[in-house]
Formats: structure tokens, C-alpha cells, sequence
């Protein structure tokens, strides 16, 4: 069964939406999109699919989250008076606790019975928990979830803004999740652009087109592919061999003509 997002580019890339109970990845670099297109995710759950929503975070205090929304048109605080939504502003340390036996978290999920969570960001985990834990706790929280039957959001840092060097994650979830969707900046003719694409989906196909995108008004706005261009994750796109063989020829053409 199928989790749609509600931006619906990006459930058609999905072929529907998200796998429900999965575990998705959300990566990229600062100022990609992230947090837009998670609370997006939450926040048309509330609104559109009668699936309520919890968001937690390690990084923003609420007042910064409900004002970051409300430029979008979305009305957290009112989504929250009306038990949709839940907005957690918390520490790792409180969410390395989730898994266990009477935790907050778990009481929040009941009251407002949630189908969808946001953990934003995961890579906030690495700074308080050794290394050589950091895999099997990751492990526990996301069987934690999946037990839940929440359809989960990880957003997660990636350190590459441009270059040809492409790293997910640095812990090892991406062997652990179901699906990763990347976010990407990449440079075209002298202008940043955004990219983004389905890297995996475990057990359903889906859209392997790297697609532009927007953050607009209403929120994450996903275009066209970047179908005339080749090497656009290396941060170092060039014209594909055919766009360029096409551009000649129209070229030689003209001139015989004239």
C-alpha cells in the first residue's frame, strides 16, 4: 500500500507514493530543501490523506518552525490545536530512548495517533553516540518505527555541495532504510540549480530521472529532467553527446539552407 506525499511530481517518481512502514532518506546538503519537503510530507498527510503527523526535531525551536511553515501557507499551530500534527523539539539522547518502555515520544504517537513521522536531522545522532554504536542504535529505532507502523521521514547532512564525490550518509543507513531520495545543488551554465532523484525504493520500482526543482510559495515544486545534460551529480553536468550531435546538425542545416 502505498504512502502518497502529496506533491505529486514526486509520488509519480515514487510510482504512488512512499511503501507504508517504510523508512525513507532524505539527504543533501544545507539549503536544499529538506526540512521543507518533510514538513510538505506531514503536513498534506494532516490535510489531504487523514493521516496525522509528528515532527521532531534537534535543531529548531518550534516559533522558528511554525513561522518557516506559515511563508508556505501552512498553519502548524492550528493543525496542532486540531491533534493532526505535533512539532518535538528535542535532544538525541531523548530519542536514542524512544525505543525503549514508556517514552514520551510513544505517548505522543498514541494521542494524536500518528501514521507519519519526520526525524529531522538524523545526522545529529553522530555527535552523541560512539561510532562503533551508531549502527545497531539506527537499527533498533527504525524496527522501533516500522513496529509503530509510522511511515518515517530521516532527513540526513551531506557534507558535498558540489564536486564529483558523492556521499549519502557516513553511518551506514543506507543500508538500513528503504528508500533514499536525494537533494543535490548542482551548477548549470554559471546558475545553482536543484536536483533530485529516487536513488532506491526496496521492493517497487521507480523514477530514475534526475529531476529540477523549486522551492516555490506553495512549497517543493519538482520540473523537467535535466534530459539534455549528462554528469549532473558530479557538480560538473556537460551537454549530452546527443543533444550536441542534434544542435550541430540543426546548425549545418540552417547554413546549407542558406
Amino acid at each position: 500500500m502505498r504512502v502518497p506525499t502529496g506533491i505529486s511530481e514526486l509520488d509519480a517518481m515514487l510510482h504512488g507514493g512512499l511503501m507504508r512502514g517504510d523508512v525513507t532518506l532524505l539527504v543533501g546538503c544545507a539549503g536544499t530543501g529538506k526540512t521543507t519537503l518533510a514538513l510538505q510530507y506531514l503536513v498534506n498527510g494532516a490535510t489531504k490523506f487523514h493521516e496525522n503527523g509528528l515532527y521532531i526535531t534537534f535543531e529548531e525551536m518550534p516559533a522558528q518552525i511554525y513561522r518557516d511553515a506559515a511563508s508556505f501557507g501552512w498553519d502548524i499551530r492550528k493543525l496542532e490545536a486540531e491533534g493532526k500534527l505535533r512539532v518535538v523539539c528535542t535532544s538525541p539522547p531523548v530519542l536514542v530512548q524512544f525505543v525503549e518502555q514508556r517514552n514520551p515520544i510513544d505517548a505522543i504517537i498514541s494521542e494524536i495517533n500518528a501514521k507519519r513521522i519526520v526525524i529531522d536531522s538524523i545526522s545529529h545522532l553522530e555527535n552523541f553516540i560512539p561510532a562503533s554504536e551508531l549502527r545497531g542504535e539506527l537499527y533498533r529505532l527504525i524496527n522501533h518505527l516500522k513496529m509503530k507502523e509510522l511511515t518515517s521521514i530521516f532527513t540526513a547532512e551531506s557534507h558535498e555541495v558540489l564536486g564529483n564525490q558523492l556521499v549519502v550518509t557516513g553511518v551506514g543507513l543506507s543500508f538500513l532504510v528503504d528508500c533514499i531520495i536525494l537533494l543535490r545543488i548542482v551548477e548549470i551554465q554559471s546558475n545553482l540549480k536543484k536536483a533530485l532523484t529516487v536513488l532506491k525504493i526496496r521492493g517497487s520500482d521507480h523514477d530514475k530521472q534526475l529531476r529540477e526543482f523549486e522551492i516555490t510559495p506553495q512549497g517543493i515544486k519538482i520540473a523537467a529532467p535535466f534530459a539534455q545534460y549528462e554528469g549532473v551529480l558530479t557538480g560538473a553536468p556537460r551537454r549530452s553527446f546527443t543533444e550536441e550531435a542534434g544542435r550541430a546538425w540543426a546548425e549545418a542545416f540552417v547554413r546549407k539552407r542558406r
